[in-house]
């Protein structure tokens, strides 16, 4: 009986130096039946790689520089482009870290501290590292969309290519190749390098510190595992906690697999972690110990505590659903559990290739398990498909906030453990069982493309069955040649095959990305792809009462691409690309509570049934008209604030519109509480504040105990006029 260890030889090891990656050594092995075949591996301890004399006869001489940096040049070039063309169409995509960047480039205490304002009231409720980055660009090219989006992009083309020379050490160069073109391609990873959150830089710093990680597997050197813990520490800079969702899978194939001894292998791992807490624990501990009165409040926490946020609404509120400060309440988030992330409102985002992942993840450790501790291919299987099935699971079954976007942590494991997993199994097509998994591979691809293309039907809905019948095609010639070796001897039949099933699992994400990269996204929420249907009734936040009382008109609405406002839809898309609706509106004097709700007009939700209207005013980013800005700029360099209002998103619409500080009452969710009503009374006594706009989404009975005594006593001290359709009130001048 053939053995493990027989069909799945060690490729000689190279005797001296450090080999380049995607090198290979060679020996002849017995395959099962059919003749001798040569096995090479891309690095020493590598996985066997059947190649037959036809395939090396084929390869030209005299191409290596091109073979060498050709193929990685046209994907980075590809991938730069992807993310880069038209990238100032989304305009100031998400508003609230646009206003913070704003502020970064005009302060540098802002700067630090990651301020939504640029005279520090109060912060984004995240830690600040992704600011720093579009705060230097707006420095630099000034305040744009263009400026503040480049960061993201430039993170994404180098999360690609870092992931491409991650997985070529230990997979090989086609490998590597295959991982970053499936990392680029991934919906949800082209719409956040195209946009300005703060998961962008995460990613690249992930990333980052599994390439550290690879070069410490391969030699046990210490100083490539700080480099990964530095990274994963400043990984939290950007957002937090989710950094360390990488954590066990990184620990655990060190432990298991790193080449030093086992008490060795322990105190490197301590070290890692000591240059994670350095390398993110600097800046906790600059605010901590910073002066209260010197510093602005932390957004997103109750007692203005950077520790709070991370252990509470950005920490384990997280995964309890307990967040203080929050505005959605518990299970608003869509169904927890394992489908969670399959269904028609995230399966699009990011799992066109998790059941391939899946079983190329099985297929190749059941290829490697009995190779020796410190194989490489194993520990790189174990690595990312760690990453992959730790992540997944915490969002799978998250009870606090949860948004689809975050999907796109998990983008590079979905590459290295796709494109590692399909290379393997195509070297050792000479086996029988290889044929037979890839061939189930490409199937199931095909079939969960199928299904996901289906939620979008009217969406190139030729491509749906076009997917499924080149699947079914390329899963039938690989199960003839799993029983006959004969199939697929001649190399014009093998390169169909494998366009074909590459074709197949790529069509869908590519078109999805493709779509995405060609669409305006704005907004706090934003989705990849097309309008969906059949979704399982997952929400955004629920609907918030417009305007204080009645006090004036609603809050503002979601600004569209056009600049025309509108209220935020009811699907998570902003107003224009699924619905369009009238943003939050109250009535004028006449005590009523305004409307704050919008329900989308699509036919199709983004999100299914059961979707509730969007925050008409507490998401509402939009600018101020021509008459509004220039009474806010009037004598505005005699202020620290040219206008104060409830919500961060609408303090930052009215700050981008003019390019001036204002304050944002209770920051993000405009249940923080900051400031205070004596704080405020005294920033008006001093003259600090020029006007209040009122009507901006959160009335008596909201959860904003502090926002509604300042907004009853703005409205009880002050006269209310309107400015180019808005309630506001100068608080230089108090009624009679």
């Amino acid at each position: 009986m053939t053995t493990m260890e027989q069909q799945f030889p060690q490729a000689e090891a190279t005797p001296a130096g450090d080999p380049a990656p995607g090198t290979s050594s060679a020996s002849t092995v017995p395959a099962s039946p059919g003749p001798a075949l040569t096995v090479t591996a891309a690095v020493p301890g590598g996985p066997a790689v059947p190649e037959s004399p036809a395939e090396r006869a084929e390869q030209p001489a005299g191409h290596g520089r091109w073979r060498r940096f050709g193929p990685p040049a046209l994907l980075l070039a590809a991938t730069a482009a992807l993310y880069l063309v038209g990238l100032s169409r989304s305009g100031w995509a998400n508003p609230y870290y646009s206003a913070a960047a704003q502020a970064a480039s005009a302060s540098w205490k802002a700067f630090f501290f990651g301020s939504l304002d640029a005279s520090n009231f109060i912060t984004v409720d995240k830690t600040p590292a992704a600011l720093w980055l579009m705060g230097l660009s707006a420095r630099v090219f000034g305040v744009n969309s263009f400026a503040i989006l480049l960061p993201q992009a430039l993170c994404g083309v180098g999360a690609v290519g870092l992931l491409y020379a991650t997985v070529r050490r230990w997979a090989g160069e086609a490998a590597g190749l295959l991982a970053g073109a499936v990392m680029a391609t991934t919906p949800v990873a082209v719409m956040m390098f195209r946009f300005n959150n703060p998961d962008a830089l995460l990613v690249l710093m992930l990333v980052a510190g599994a390439y550290a990680l690879t070069r410490a597997l391969e030699r046990g050197q210490t100083r490539w595992l700080l480099l990964a813990g530095g990274a994963v520490g400043f990984g939290y800079l950007a957002k937090m906690l989710q950094a360390v969702l990488v954590l066990p899978a990184f620990g655990l194939v060190y432990l298991l697999f790193g080449p030093p001894k086992l008490g060795k292998r322990l105190w490197q791992l301590a070290a890692a972690g000591g240059a994670m807490i350095v390398a993110a624990g600097w800046w906790v501990l600059a605010v901590e110990l910073w002066p209260d009165g010197s510093r602005p409040y932390i957004g997103g926490t109750q007692d203005n505590s950077i520790l709070e946020l991370t252990l509470g609404y950005n920490g384990v509120g997280r995964l309890t659903g307990e967040e203080t400060g929050s505005v959605g309440g518990g299970g608003g988030w869509g169904e927890t559990g394992w489908l969670r992330l399959f269904g028609a409102d995230m399966g699009g985002q990011s799992t066109w290739l998790f059941p391939a992942a899946l079983l190329l993840l099985g297929a190749g450790l059941y290829a490697t398990w009995r190779r020796p501790r410190t194989d490489l291919v194993r520990a790189g299987f174990v690595l990312w498909g760690g990453w992959l099935l730790v992540t997944a699971a915490v969002f799978s079954f998250m009870a606090g906030i949860f948004h689809a976007y975050y999907t796109v942590a998990l983008a590079p494991a979905l590459g290295a453990v796709t494109g590692a997993g399909a290379v393997l199994l195509w070297r050792l097509r000479a086996l029988a069982w290889a044929r037979a998994t890839a061939a189930v591979v490409v199937a199931a691809t095909g079939w969960w493309a199928y299904t996901l293309l289906g939620y979008s039907a009217d969406f190139v809905p030729w491509l749906r069955w076009t997917v499924l019948i080149g699947a079914l095609a390329a899963a039938c010639a690989l199960l003839a040649a799993a029983l006959s070796p004969a199939v697929l001897r001649s190399a014009w039949s093998r390169r169909a095959v494998v366009t074909l099933a590459l074709a197949v699992g790529l069509a869908g994400p590519g078109a999805y990305a493709l779509q995405t990269a060609a669409s305006a996204h704005t907004g706090a929420i934003p989705t990849a792809g097309p309008a969906v249907t059949g979704g399982n009734g997952m929400r955004g936040p629920g609907g918030m009462p417009g305007g204080f009382g009645g006090r004036g008109p609603g809050g503002f609405g979601q600004r569209q691409g056009g600049g025309q406002p509108t209220g935020f839809p009811g699907g998570i898309t902003p107003g224009g690309q699924n619905g369009t609706a009238p943003g939050g509106t109250g009535q004028n004097g006449a005590g009523q509570d305004g409307t704050g709700q919008a329900a989308g007009q699509s036919g199709r939700q983004r999100f299914g049934q059961g979707m509730r209207g969007g925050m008409g005013g507490l998401l509402g980013a939009s600018e101020p008209n021509a008459e509004l800005k220039q009474a806010l700029l009037a004598d505005a360099d005699r202020y620290d604030w040219v206008a104060a209002t409830v919500g961060a998103n609408n303090a930052a619409g009215l700050q981008l519109g003019t390019g001036e500080p204002v304050m944002a009452i209770g920051g993000f969710n405009g249940s923080d509480d900051a400031p205070s009503l004596e704080q405020f009374q005294r920033y008006v006594a001093e003259g600090r504040i020029h006007w209040f706009i009122g009507g901006s989404g959160f009335g008596a009975g909201s959860g904003s105990r502090v926002s509604s005594q300042i907004a009853t006593w703005v409205t009880e001290h002050y006269q209310a006029a309107t400015i180019g359709g808005q309630t506001v009130y100068d608080l230089t001048k108090a009624a009679s």
